[in-house]
């Protein structure tokens, strides 16, 4: 078990680093709307799966109910509280360059909840830590590529924008943390409760952020299966390891 923690923290630097790429590789060249959207529908799709295949199996093997409402119901208070104090402070500047902070307030919660499953992950054994870590990378790019783009529509510079990506790649660090050392050892009720919250985190930055984002753009079915493109790509990766 020892050794397991151990890679857990060396393998946290995974999805630190493919997060910043991320963000790196969408300040090198303007992208054209739809092409954003497509990447958008994606990284709503991978993260989608991401709820399905690695948070919900969790919170529902820890069987408790009372803990997963009373979290779940807590997450959707907070996100939808957060974006209702951010609301007139995005109003108060222009369209163009009012800053994302719903979205990267999501951003935060999902980057800190994935570096939690992760340390869970290894918290149970080092096969389920890199499982987790591989399909959440993944996850991770996309979300730091497209959040990135979503800033530079707001006219933020390239260093402002990988500084913004660098800080939310570093909440996956301390979510890891949360999971490697702080949690361990948690009662199965505590985590159930923990883990729903941010399951209700990645609900609403698919269907309130990321989806909302990619539907400004016309919609195509090109466009549209990209979503389930991201959903599939994540799927077939969790089976295959």
């Amino acid at each position: 078990m020892t050794n397991a923690l151990n890679q857990g923290w060396l393998y946290v630097l995974i999805p630190m680093f493919v997060t910043v790429l991320g963000g790196v590789i969408s300040t090198m060249r303007e992208l054209r709307p739809q092409l954003r959207s497509a990447l958008q529908h994606f990284t709503a799709g991978v993260v989608f799966a991401a709820i399905a295949g690695e948070v919900l199996p969790d919170v529902l093997h820890r069987q408790a109910p009372l803990p997963a409402v009373i979290g779940f119901a807590l997450g959707v208070a907070a996100m939808f509280g957060m974006r209702r104090l951010t609301e007139q402070a995005e109003a108060a500047r222009t369209a163009s360059t009012a800053m994302p902070l719903g979205l990267l307030g999501a951003v935060g919660v999902d980057a800190v909840l994935d570096g939690l499953v992760i340390g869970i992950g290894f918290s149970a054994g080092t096969t389920l830590g890199l499982l987790v870590t591989i399909a959440l990378s993944l996850e991770m790019f996309f979300l730091g590529l497209t959040t990135a783009l979503t800033l530079r529509t707001t006219g933020a510079s390239r260093l402002r924008v990988i500084t913004i990506i660098s800080g939310l790649a570093l909440l996956i660090g301390i979510g890891a943390w949360l999971g490697l050392s702080v949690l361990y050892g948690l009662s199965d009720r505590t985590l159930a409760g923990v883990l729903a919250f941010g399951c209700a985190a990645l609900l609403y930055l698919v269907t309130e952020e990321l989806l909302a984002e990619a539907h400004t753009v016309p919609e195509t079915p090109l466009i549209t299966s990209v979503f389930f493109l991201g959903f599939l790509v994540l799927l077939v990766i969790e089976m295959l390891i």
